[in-house]
């Protein structure tokens, strides 16, 4: 990793989502996220992209090879996967849909089942993109560079 990226990845505040650049579902979900999310509290970059893995990298998470099976978050520090993940991305948003962190009471086991059964199937149900989607300009700088 160049200097250039490893400082911009230490440089990086707030929460960020890492997500699957080539699931649909996990790209709609990153649409729902920015259309709710109008405090602009939430950052982004697909796993596969050189910022999100050096990201990980710079908190000592080796980056998945081939289709990652999580959708992951940093957040102060720490990185978050599964339902740990989804629930406390939840937490930032507004309304009704931070009530989702509730569910982290529910054992993670259980919660991380149903993740996983949803993980399996997501290309199957929701489809795979050859490319990833594209932000519009105004939406770019929420993206890692």
């Amino acid at each position: 990793m160049s200097e250039a990226a490893a400082s911009d990845t230490e440089a990086v505040t707030g929460p960020v989502v890492l997500f699957d650049g080539v699931c649909s579902l996990c790209q709609g979900s990153v649409q729902f996220l920015i259309a709710r999310d109008a405090a602009a509290r939430l950052r982004f970059a697909s796993l596969q992209s050189e910022p999100g893995r050096a990201l990980l990298r710079a908190h000592g998470v080796t980056p998945p090879e081939g289709d990652p099976d999580s959708i992951l978050l940093v957040s102060e520090g720490r990185v978050y996967d599964r339902s740990d993940a989804i629930l406390r991305i939840a937490g930032f948003l507004p309304h009704i849909w931070s009530l989702g962190r509730a569910l982290l009471f529910v054992p993670r086991g259980l919660r991380d089942r149903v993740y996983k059964w949803v993980a399996r199937n997501r290309y199957r149900w929701f489809g795979k993109t050859e490319v990833c989607w594209m932000p519009t300009p105004e939406l770019k700088k929420r993206f890692l560079k």
